[in-house]
């Protein structure tokens, strides 16, 4: 099943943007990329529903900035391309915490199956800092993993009830 088959059939909701995807439909009909909506990433948010929402994010504030935004749609899509369920994944981060380590997995495995430019390598390494120790080298890195920050903490409080319902503010008189 294409992604696209799998959009329509799950009502994802995909970008109307045919300049995006157009830059990013070889990656979301990987047979890969397209299995990493197996896996949660955060709140009830697939990892590649999350690496989606970063992807269209960052792509378009770097196209507005006069930035790379191939390489961020291209490098958001594949910066949480470590597939594996890292709330139980002792086995494939050797004892360590997966943030500090799955930023190489996933850059392994987009190297297997995507040819990347430097900027979209260090993109996606990089999308951590600072729990990586060393920081983005581009200005779409760190817009890259600014987006990365909102989008989780977003979907990890809408999976908690209340927690985004706004309310009205009392004003005293």
């Amino acid at each position: 099943m294409t992604w696209f088959e799998y959009q329509k059939r799950n009502n994802v909701e995909l970008p109307e943007d045919e300049e995006y995807l157009t830059l990013v439909r070889d990656i979301l009909e990987n047979e890969s990329v397209q299995s990493m909506r197996n896996y949660i990433q955060h709140g009830q948010t697939s990892c590649l529903d999350h690496s989606l929402h970063v992807s269209y994010l960052t792509y378009r504030y770097c196209k507005d900035h006069d930035l790379d935004y191939r390489a961020a749609a291209r490098a958001g899509l594949l910066h949480d391309l470590f597939l594996y369920d890292w709330h139980f994944c002792r086995r494939q981060v050797k004892g360590y915490f997966h943030g500090f380590t799955h930023p190489r997995k996933a850059l392994r495995n987009a190297e297997e199956q995507f040819h990347l430019t430097a900027r979209e390598r260090d993109m996606i390494l990089r999308h951590m800092w600072p729990l990586t120790p060393i920081p983005p080298r581009y200005k779409e890195g760190y817009i890259l993993l600014w987006f990365d920050k909102c989008c989780s903490l977003c979907e990890t409080l809408a999976w908690q009830p209340g927690i985004l319902t706004l309310r009205p503010r009392r004003v005293r008189v």
